[in-house]
């Protein structure tokens, strides 16, 4: 996710979480909404998380992966 130069990135909300389970569980079941689309907001979220941990490497790890499957799925599609 592009970041302005100097801005921060603000933990995600727990509505914006559920939403993405949700989203993510209605993809699952019923096939709706775009995977490339659903991965891409789940990047987004956990580069958030991992900006508001920081020295947490483990969340910086996962949220790095997140993030190159999501542009992996971009390039693809």
């Amino acid at each position: 996710m592009p970041k302005p130069e100097g801005a921060t990135l603000s933990r995600p909300s727990i509505s914006e979480v559920t939403a993405l389970i949700a989203d993510l569980a209605d993809h699952r079941k019923f096939g709706l909404g775009s995977y490339r689309e659903l991965m891409s907001r789940k990047a987004d979220l956990l580069e958030r998380i991992a900006a508001g941990l920081p020295g947490d490497t483990e969340a910086a790890e996962i949220a790095a992966a997140a993030r190159a499957r999501a542009d992996e799925l971009k390039s693809t599609g």
